[in-house]
């Protein structure tokens, strides 16, 4: 049985979230890619809570973008969400990549969080 496109990407996330986990030292930074969207979350899974996080769905962000689904897009989240850890006093976190290949949006949004400070 062949295995639609979502489906491999939700069994993909699911092997990688036995092995990558957050703590409060060191959260996890999810990263969820819709068809019109980019969002990511800074999370601590040991107390099962949300510490910050941004989308392309923002307010202030969807002034400046034309689309919310392109590298622009990921580039202006994965700044917004390191500034908002860095203002919780989270420097290093962990990368998930949410079963989606570290190419096009996810990278552009990650090596954003890189260069805005943000460790992994």
């Amino acid at each position: 049985m062949k295995l639609s496109r979502k489906q491999a990407i939700q069994r993909s996330h699911r092997r990688i979230r036995q092995k990558v986990s957050g703590t409060a030292q060191k959260p996890r930074l999810c990263v969820f890619r819709s068809h019109q969207h980019i969002y990511a979350q800074v999370i601590d899974d040991v107390a099962q809570h949300t510490l910050t996080a941004a989308s392309s769905l923002e307010p202030s962000l969807r002034e400046q973008l034309h689309s919310g689904a392109n590298c622009d897009a990921s580039v202006e989240v994965g700044k917004l969400v390191a500034q908002r850890a860095l203002a919780h006093g989270i420097q290093s976190v962990v990368f998930d990549r949410g079963g989606y290949l570290y190419h096009g949006r996810i990278k552009a949004l990650a090596e954003a969080a890189r260069s805005a400070g943000l460790v992994f």
